[in-house]
């Protein structure tokens, strides 16, 4: 084993167990292309996998896994005699078997809580793996084992979590109430500016002002009449 590449597997190795929680005995799904790349390759897949991964592995697999290989006959019988040697995980297709690539996606549903690594070489199923965060991905290339490197979605995880906790709660806590408190000023003044216009002048009193005007302005207009024709006698 190239010191390049046991180097490459610990650094990735290390990200899984700090962010992921992964810890010995590592558990490996299998499914038959990855079986039926080890045979083809001659790669022992008990023997080497837990040297890869330094630590101690435990290698299995499903039924639903089982059955498709030996739906595929003669060409994958010795994919499936190596599969069969696996421990076997309970699925919940019991009844109707399904192929193994999704059986395998449905193990690791709801953020893969059993922390299983897949090992495929279905492009299909690794590019759907990708797409949850916290699953590391097995394959071969020629004669060799490779752990693929960390995907965006498991870094973009990480890259948040890392983020939340540089927040303390309190200024969580503190950021909570600050909005509450915008929340209800603008309940508020929106309460305000309903009573300001429902407190407006009556116009009706407006036109009683104006009617006390002109008979008040009347009434001097008569005295000076009333003067005027008391100087003329």
């Amino acid at each position: 084993m190239g010191v390049t590449r046991q180097k490459h597997a610990k650094k990735i190795m290390g990200f899984y167990k700090h962010n992921f929680q992964f810890r010995e005995p590592f558990q490996v799904l299998l499914d038959g292309t990855f079986c039926q790349a080890a045979l083809r390759n001659k790669i022992q897949i008990r023997e080497q996998l837990p040297g890869y991964l330094d630590g101690a592995a435990q290698l299995c697999t499903t039924r639903c896994v089982i059955k498709e290989l030996e739906s595929l006959g003669k060409a994958l019988y010795g994919a499936k005699l190596i599969a069969q040697r696996f421990e076997l995980r309970n699925c919940s297709h019991h009844k109707n078997p399904v192929s193994g690539s999704t059986c395998l996606l449905s193990m690791i549903e709801d953020g893969n809580p059993h922390h299983f690594f897949i090992a495929t070489q279905d492009q299909d199923l690794s590019n759907k793996v990708k797409r949850k965060p916290g699953i590391p991905l097995l394959f071969i290339i020629q004669n060799t084992m490779v752990l693929d490197k960390p995907s965006p979605k498991s870094l973009a995880f990480v890259q948040k979590l890392q983020t939340d906790q540089l927040v303390p709660e309190y200024q969580k806590q503190s950021i909570v109430d600050l909005k509450e408190k915008e929340g209800l000023v603008k309940q508020e003044g929106e309460k305000r500016r309903k009573r300001k216009r429902a407190g407006g002048p009556n116009p009706l009193s407006c036109l009683k002002k104006k009617k006390k005007k002109t008979q008040e302005g009347q009434e001097p207009s008569a005295k000076k009449k009333r003067r005027k024709r008391k100087r003329s006698r």
